[in-house]
């Protein structure tokens, strides 16, 4: 058990397949993996298991545990069991002592459940980290807008200006965190101020897209009150819905369908070959949204945390 020496070792470590695979390259290039980080469980130059961290950038520590994988063609437990030592070990050596672990991340088929061999591989992953002390997050729906979907047209019920500054964004921000269906923003509270809380989202996530700001809208009605507002923006791998939320004071007004068609326009026009979105498998409205906006639900993810 050990880390992969670095780019040469690549096909060694996506001998077992995932979506992330075809990203590995770029992200050790770009820095937002490092070969410390990949580490792999092997018998002689069998791969049974391996796990690996990504950042934001280069510099950044580990900010989540995004692949785990294990040999699924094995019998019995043992693969399980290997799991959870590579993990323990890749921890142990990774990650700062005493620090909160990283949430671990899974991207799975939206039928995931249906189908009794990805069931079976995904619960074995989700065993590997109950095993270390992890516990289910949340389960969340991974969504997509493809230019073959109409874009949604304006019907003049709000208007929208871009955002004046990252101070009017906060306030915004941390408004829109009373009565949240989202369950990271829940958590965020439970140990934070709901000020630090909008700090800590816009400083360690919206601040630092490189796109353009004048993409992100505030949607107000005719006389100039928000209700809402929208963060289009480009990560290092897609266009993305990356904040999309409606005032507590306007919730109920059917406001977030505006709203989300805005921020899809916004991107459309970059001739951007699909939008990416997510939400809470739990937040039925903001998923009914999305549908109706024409995204379709593509995928799902795993979200695991340690207490």
């Amino acid at each position: 058990m050990r880390p992969i020496t670095g780019r040469e070792e690549l096909d060694l470590f996506s001998q077992l397949p995932y979506d992330l695979n075809e990203e590995l390259a770029d992200d050790l290039s770009d820095g937002r993996r490092r070969p410390e980080w990949m580490w792999v469980a092997l018998r002689g130059d069998r791969l049974l298991a391996r796990a690996a961290w990504w950042s934001r950038s280069a510099g950044d520590a580990p900010l989540i545990l995004d692949i785990l994988d294990i040999e699924d063609s094995a019998s019995g437990s043992d693969h399980v069991d290997i799991g959870v030592r590579l993990l323990q070990t890749a921890m142990a050596a990774t990650l700062p002592k005493g620090s909160r672990h990283p949430e671990y991340s899974r991207l799975i088929p939206p039928d995931w459940r249906e189908n009794a061999v990805t069931r079976q591989a995904v619960e074995d992953r989700m065993t590997v980290l109950e095993r270390t002390g992890a516990r289910l997050f949340v389960e969340r729906l991974r969504l997509e807008w493809r230019p073959e979907s109409p874009v949604p047209e304006p019907n003049g019920r709000l208007i929208f200006r871009p955002v004046h500054d990252g101070e009017e964004l906060v306030a915004l921000m941390a408004s829109v965190l009373d009565g949240t269906l989202d369950a990271h923003g829940r958590d965020d509270l439970t140990r934070m101020s709901v000020h630090e809380a909008a700090v800590r989202h816009y400083e360690d996530e919206l601040a630092r897209y490189a796109s353009p700001r004048d993409w992100w809208r505030i949607a107000a009605l005719p006389h100039g009150e928000p209700v809402g507002f929208v963060i289009p923006a480009r990560n290092d791998y897609n266009a993305i819905i990356a904040y999309i939320a409606v005032l507590p004071s306007h919730r109920g007004n059917g406001y977030i369908d505006d709203i989300l068609a805005e921020g899809t326009r916004i991107l459309a026009e970059q001739d951007v070959p699909r939008i990416r979105a997510s939400t809470d498998l739990g937040n039925i409205p903001m998923a009914n949204a999305f549908r109706r906006a024409g995204y379709i639900n593509f995928g799902r993810e795993i979200n695991m945390t340690w207490s």
